[in-house]
């Protein structure tokens, strides 16, 4: 799901009471971790995702790659911490503008 600018600058203003969900530590993006998220984003579907790795590649890369196993789109990466949005297949809680 490819979101709009109007619909990621709602997610962005949602994020902002959000406290990190899912954290990665320095062994990076496990299966665990995986698991956790997939959880995450079935209950709230906006999940604030903290990487604690200090080199700014690194935690590119782990965002990207983030998104891509989990099926999320990146709403907002801003240092060590990255939002990630999937809709709901059943019943979606976030309504999203159009």
């Amino acid at each position: 799901m490819s979101l709009k600018n109007n619909q990621i600058r709602y997610l962005r203003g949602l994020t902002h009471t959000l406290r990190p969900t899912v954290m990665i530590g320095a062994k990076g993006l496990t299966d665990a971790v995986l698991a956790e998220l997939e959880l995450a984003l079935a209950q709230h579907e906006l999940v604030k995702v903290q990487v604690a790795v200090d080199d700014r590649a690194a935690r590119t890369e782990i965002a990207a790659a983030l998104a891509a196993r989990s099926g999320a789109d990146t709403v907002q990466k801003i240092g060590k911490v990255v939002c990630v949005y999937r809709r709901h297949p059943e019943s979606p809680t976030i309504e999203l503008p159009r």
